[in-house]
């Protein structure tokens, strides 16, 4: 019985990892343990129980004021201890965190097999995202399995010479979420006023601290002054940075609610409120393209250019005259937004963690347990149907 060790240390990668982790405990052949390292705290477990998982042990790695390097060199001590005494036949982390940076440095120290699940994504700019770019490019050089999840991912991987046997394609299982729960939300439960159309907010990121950030704060109350029928929803992450700016920018705002971070699901019925979507997460700009609403991307790269190429995204960064621009014109322009809220999905079609599980019995030497799944967006795929219903074909390698 192959020892299956997943690690998570965040909200989105318990997210994202969620699916893989129930496939894998509803297949006997595998032993499944989920490790939480702790980067996040009180989030990550109320993000566990929303999933009905628990975590079979923690590291606890999370401090007050950590640095990148005090947090990275706690994070390789601990796994270390942790994989060598449980000793893991192969171990699955998803993205690009610190908890993937060391997880993934570990297995290659004590020679054990490593399984990136949404490999591939660049941006190439090693300090856009930071440190995610960097992250993601040093788990690819000793990962074995790289799940990567869109056709695009896979070729970065393939330039930077990783052999195309170890690399499947299988849609990003953010979208696998998507579709076992978004229909059966109820309805948000903080809608805006009557006749006043949603706007979501998301802004985070480190490298949107300080100057971008007031840019991207004052567009949106130039926003709000052009369209008195719009209210924003801002759920604020807890980082001192983030706070202070939305405190600064918008506190006393009559259109604009503040409130802390929203959990998943109520995150998901806020994005399907929404008229559209201002956000620097990358986990919005794959869920908001499958619930059919445009996303404003305030970031200057994105490693996710597919909905971009679709049509149903817009790259409008830190520039606040971009920003007011594209936003007034979905407000203003029905042509504008019915085109960017087509419900194309170019990111998934909620198999994604049935392929990863398939790839693992294969990795293993094991019968499949359920009928073959093609690579995501092949030929021999049936085209993934985003909320609209618009189907997406991608080109086979």
């Amino acid at each position: 019985m192959p020892k299956v060790l997943c690690i998570v240390g965040t909200r989105p990668e318990i997210i994202k990892m969620a699916p893989v982790v129930k496939a894998l405990r509803a297949n006997p052949v595998f032993s499944t343990t989920l490790l939480l390292s702790g980067q996040h705290k009180e989030l990550a477990f109320q993000t566990l129980q929303q999933f009905g998982l628990r975590a079979d042990a923690d590291l606890a790695l999370m401090q007050e004021n950590q640095s990148l390097s005090g947090l990275t060199s706690r994070a390789i001590a601990s796994l270390d201890t942790f994989i060598s005494a449980y000793r893991p036949d192969i171990v699955l982390a998803q993205g690009d965190t610190t908890t993937v940076l060391a997880a993934s440095m570990v297995c290659f120290y004590r020679s054990i097999a490593f399984g990136h699940i949404e490999a591939g994504l660049r941006t190439h700019d090693l300090a856009n995202p930071f440190p995610e770019e960097f992250n993601r490019r040093v788990t690819a050089i000793v990962s074995t399995l790289h799940f990567a999840p869109t056709h695009g991912s896979a070729a970065a991987l393939k330039d930077e010479g990783v052999s195309p046997d170890s690399i499947v394609i299988t849609g990003n299982t953010s979208i696998d979420n998507l579709a076992t729960y978004a229909e059966g939300l109820t309805a948000f439960r903080r809608p805006p006023a009557h006749g006043q159309k949603l706007v979501l907010l998301t802004c985070h990121r480190r490298e949107s601290f300080g100057l971008p950030m007031d840019r991207t704060f004052e567009a949106i109350r130039r926003l709000l002054d052009a369209h008195p029928n719009i209210h924003v929803l801002y759920p604020v992450h807890p980082n001192p940075h983030v706070q202070s700016a939305a405190s600064k920018h918008f506190g006393g705002a009559s259109r604009v609610a503040l409130v802390p971070p929203l959990d998943y699901f109520e995150f998901v019925a806020a994005m399907r409120e929404a008229h559209f979507i201002l956000s620097d997460s990358g986990g919005v700009q794959e869920e908001a393209p499958w619930l059919g609403k445009p996303v404003l991307v305030l970031r200057d790269e994105t490693e996710r250019p597919e909905a971009v190429e679709c049509g149903v995204a817009r790259i409008v960064g830190a520039d606040g005259r971009r920003l007011f621009e594209t936003a007034d014109k979905l407000l203003r322009d029905p042509s504008y937004y019915r085109a960017m809220s087509s419900g194309a999905s170019p990111y998934g079609d909620g198999n994604a963690a049935g392929r990863i599980l398939q790839r693992l019995e294969d990795h293993f030497g094991l019968p499949r347990s359920g009928p073959f799944l093609a690579p995501f967006g092949s030929k021999a795929h049936d085209t993934g149907r985003g909320a609209g219903g618009q189907s997406v074909e991608t080109a086979a390698p």
